[in-house]
């Protein structure tokens, strides 16, 4: 199996270590198992942390059948790269550490990345492309949309609903929620760096703080 991480930013440098996993389940690796695609020419050529990095062009012109895992956290612009790449007929793969545990009755759409010591436990619903860094988790009975970003150690108790392009900043706490009233996150909200999210968030919006309110 054949990778292509879409960016070679920190991100993309950090989930590497993941796709070499992958490439080497199946037993030997073959060389370029794994390159870096990035739309900076500055980096094409390059070799960053033993990977190359390539161009778009050079991706689609390639008989490589290589499964895509976008490593942009902006949710917005992680979209606008995933359809470049669906316009050019390429295939997403998730990248799922083997650090990662689940639980049971999940159910993940394409193009993950669940980074080491996290964890989903049980009956969560996720949509397309959902990022989950280091050291976060997403507990029972939460639904997220496509093009979520969690980033480190989010803790998503249970009961939540986040909708698409919502970006969950570092060490964001949300108190579970109940089982006629989940805590809702609108589409494209912003939640802060240490916000402690005890009520509903509403689309477009950005929150701070403990307990997590508008941002004025």
């Amino acid at each position: 199996m054949q990778f292509a991480i879409y960016s070679c930013n920190g991100f993309g440098r950090e989930i590497a270590y993941i796709a070499r996993h992958r490439a080497s389940s199946g037993g030997a690796v073959v060389e370029d198992a794994v390159v870096f695609v990035d739309d900076d020419p500055v980096w094409h050529g390059r070799v960053i942390n033993g990977i190359r990095c390539i161009s778009f062009d050079e991706l689609t012109s390639s008989e490589s059948e290589r499964l895509v895992s976008v490593a942009v956290a902006a949710p917005r612009v992680r979209e606008k790269i995933v359809r470049k790449c669906e316009d050019a007929g390429l295939k997403f793969g998730s990248l799922i550490s083997p650090d990662h545990k689940a639980y049971d009755s999940n159910t993940l759409g394409e193009g993950a990345i669940l980074c080491g010591n996290t964890l989903i436990t049980s009956n969560v619903q996720i949509g397309r492309h959902f990022h989950l860094n280091i050291f976060a988790y997403v507990a029972h009975d939460c639904i997220i949309g496509d093009f979520v970003t969690f980033a480190p150690g989010v803790r998503c108790n249970g009961r939540v609903e986040i909708d698409d392009y919502a970006y969950i900043g570092t060490n964001a706490v949300f108190k579970q929620g109940e089982q006629d009233k989940p805590i809702r996150v609108g589409k494209d909200a912003v939640v802060g760096m240490g916000a402690v999210v005890t009520k509903d968030v509403p689309a477009g919006s950005i929150v701070v703080g403990n307990p997590a309110r508008l941002r004025e």
